[in-house]
């Protein structure tokens, strides 16, 4: 079992930066690939990005390439996602998830958070 505590989550204009955090409970984080998804309000889930375990593989969605990184401490049983350049467009409630191995569809993620709001003002 894996619970996963997301934060970092607010209100930022256009063009400015956030950090999340997803603090995940365990002594067996550093076995698990993670990864954050957003949902936006109407919207379905997507994936945003994805970390292997021992966090030198990365993945990102098109629309985020570039402007998001996500990494991990796996000594803090912690992953990150670093958001520059934020646009209205990025605004969601964003999820962290975990799986024994990275994939990039909802459904290879066994375990969630209960999400953070992200609002990007224009």
């Amino acid at each position: 079992q894996v619970q996963l505590v997301e934060s970092g989550g607010g209100l930022v204009q256009a063009g400015g930066s956030l950090r999340l955090s997803c603090a995940a409970s365990g002594r067996t984080f550093r076995r698990y690939a993670m990864a954050w998804f957003r949902q936006a309000p109407g919207k379905e889930r997507e994936f945003v990005a994805a970390i292997g375990w021992s966090g030198s593989s990365t993945y990102y969605a098109d629309s985020v390439k570039g402007r998001f990184t996500i990494s991990r401490d796996n000594a803090k049983n912690t992953v990150y996602l670093q958001m520059n350049t934020l646009k209205p467009e990025d605004t969601a409630v964003y999820f962290c998830a975990a799986a024994p191995r990275v994939g990039l569809g909802i459904g290879d993620y066994d375990y969630w958070g209960q999400g953070t709001q992200v609002t990007v003002s224009s």
